[in-house]
């Protein structure tokens, strides 16, 4: 296969060998390999029952691997920075997500890219705008940027329609 970028989402509440969340960020960064840009590292509420804040970024990531392949090393590294099957959103030292991948739409058995939840994630569409704003999601056509801001942006609440 030939080399494509793939985002990945990066993620870390909970200390680990590496230290805090910040440095088990950096140290996925640099397990990964293939890393040709990173947004700064945020932080950002968890979701589900966990307490504890995330540290997350986006990298972006070139390689011939592909996708089932690319998850697998994920799945791999996460293993190896000491992740085990859990309660879904518990406190986790690394969570590595396949957000977009630049050949397009992914569909298989425990893999669809792009990420089902991302257009609705502020920790992953943020950094993932600062580093390819352009990028269109496959499924809705729209830019990474297009996606950030309508998650920024107020919404009106229509306060006619129960009124009468």
């Amino acid at each position: 296969m030939a080399r494509a970028s793939y985002a990945i989402a990066i993620g870390s509440n909970r200390p680990g060998r590496h230290g805090r969340p910040e440095q088990e960020v950096a140290a996925a960064l640099v397990a990964l390999g293939g890393v040709v840009a990173a947004a700064p590292v945020m932080r950002s509420a968890p979701l589900g029952p966990s307490l504890r804040r995330y540290a997350n970024t986006v990298a972006l990531v070139e390689s011939a691997l592909s996708p089932p392949e690319m998850l697998a090393r994920c799945k791999a590294i996460e293993r190896g920075f000491g992740r085990r099957p859990g309660r879904r959103w518990g406190a986790r030292v690394l969570d590595l997500d396949l957000v977009l991948w630049s050949e397009g739409a992914w569909a298989s058995p425990g893999l669809i890219i792009p990420h089902p939840a991302f257009r609705a994630r502020d920790f992953v569409l943020e950094p993932l705008s600062q580093l390819v704003p352009d990028w269109r999601d496959p499924v809705s056509g729209r830019t990474i940027r297009q996606l950030a801001y309508g998650l920024r942006r107020p919404h009106v609440v229509d306060r006619t329609a129960s009124a009468s």
